[in-house]
């Protein structure tokens, strides 16, 4: 269950949010969701609303309200997850705390109903209908390829986003927050976007038994400071390996004192200003950890129209790449090409080595639910001398094997071979 938010200090009101929440009507005959690709899927999400007119003038700026007043449509999310539902998912095995959250409002603040061990159908029924309780699934893409559905209305408040991150709404808070920007009643069909740290508050209307909505939460850990953390090492790394400087020991007993010293930290702003320099002329940024990180937590591939994950064992069968072959990259959003120090040399002189890694082989009944030692990177690693004939297979639509910049024939085989064994890409 997201935190509850923490105002800081009393605050008075503020003024309006400058950019308007935004409130569409659409016309009868709206087709429903279109699974065909990620991008169609997506763009049948926000319709009416363009793609680009999306990114351009609401993602993270100003909250989106599009109504949809189309019964077929209504009907349509109301089909993808009902009450009724919940017994089969139970039946499946559904944990507290891991699966399924059940809570309250008690006076303004939460109250966890979460037994031990799986939770069983009658038990969650009975909190839903007895104690009004609100049963929360985690990471809902475990259990169906896409969730989305609102069963009756659902009102909702917006307030300022003065806390970073903030997803929950605490009563008490309300006279330190000022009143909310926005409030509105969403109905089946209806969808509302707002950016990222904007506080809000959801309520079933009184006279409804229930209602139902999905949260998807994207763009986590995608911050410039994230890029900055995940960048910066690649730059002193390679910074120390030229600067002699960089390479000298700090002062004696620096790390046992309570504050910094004058000198430390002169010295460390003029290392950071030299890194700044160096980053003008570098034509690459290397940032291994958001992109493997962002790989390992990925979904795998889907096929197309039916929504099933790819079965990646069965996959392989295509024709086997040789010198004369043409091949092709696939799967191309599922795959990351980074650089990084040799994993298997622990001395000073670590040599940088290419790292492949792809969600081919994450499963979906497991997304998002591990903990960092328990998944699985999958990928190849290379020498950074394939570096031009990997760029060559990433940048082209297709490309003949002997063509690859590597100095022998063997070489070429090899590293198509590799990646083909992969599903990574398929003669053409």
């Amino acid at each position: 269950m997201p935190k509850k938010a923490r105002p800081a200090g009393n605050e008075k009101e503020e003024g309006p949010v400058p950019c308007k929440q935004v409130k569409v009507e659409v016309a009868d005959g709206l087709s429903t969701l279109n699974f065909d690709s990620p991008h169609d899927l997506f763009e049948s999400l926000i319709s009416p609303v363009k793609t680009d007119t999306f990114f351009k003038e609401f993602w993270e700026q100003k909250p989106l309200l599009i109504q949809r007043d189309d019964p077929a449509l209504a009907t349509y999310y109301q089909s993808l997850f009902r009450l009724t539902d919940l017994k089969s998912l139970c039946s499946r095995g559904v944990y507290y705390g891991r699966d399924v959250n059940v809570c309250r409002c008690v006076n303004g603040k939460k109250k966890v109903l979460n037994k031990d061990g799986k939770a069983h159908f009658l038990q969650l029924r009975k909190d839903f209908d007895q104690k009004r309780a609100t049963i929360q699934f985690h990471q809902p893409q475990r259990f169906k390829v896409f969730i989305l559905q609102l069963e009756g209305e659902k009102h909702w408040r917006l307030y300022h986003p003065t806390v970073p991150l903030a997803r929950e709404y605490s009563v008490e808070a309300e006279d330190r927050i000022g009143r909310p920007t926005h409030e509105f009643t969403l109905k089946p069909g209806d969808l509302l976007y707002f950016p990222r740290g904007t506080i809000h508050q959801a309520d079933t209307p009184p006279g409804l038994a229930h209602s139902t909505h999905v949260t998807i939460s994207t763009y986590q850990n995608n911050s410039w400071g994230d890029f900055l953390l995940d960048t910066i090492s690649g730059l002193v790394f390679d910074a120390a390996k030229e600067d002699v400087a960089l390479r000298a020991g700090i002062p004696r007993q620096l790390l046992l004192q309570a504050e910094s010293t004058t000198v430390a930290t002169r010295r460390l702003s003029g290392f950071l200003r030299m890194l700044a320099e160096r980053l003008e002329g570098t034509k690459e940024l290397f940032s291994s950890d958001m992109k493997k990180d962002f790989i390992m937590h990925r979904l795998p591939p889907y096929h197309v129209g039916d929504g099933t994950e790819l079965t990646i064992p069965g996959f392989i069968g295509g024709e086997l790449p040789r010198l004369d072959s043409t091949v092709r990259l696939q799967f191309r959003d599922h795959i990351i090409l980074t650089v990084g120090p040799d994993q298997d040399q622990s001395d000073e002189a670590q040599e940088k080595m290419i790292y492949i890694y792809h969600s081919l082989k994450n499963k979906r009944h497991t997304h998002m639910m591990g903990s960092e030692e328990e998944i699985e990177s999958h990928g190849l690693r290379f020498p950074l001398s394939h570096m031009e004939a990997l760029k060559q297979i990433w940048n082209s639509s297709a490309i003949s094997v002997k063509d690859l910049k590597l100095t022998t024939e063997e070489e070429k085989e090899s590293l198509v071979l590799s990646l083909w064994t992969e599903c990574l890409i398929q003669v053409v």
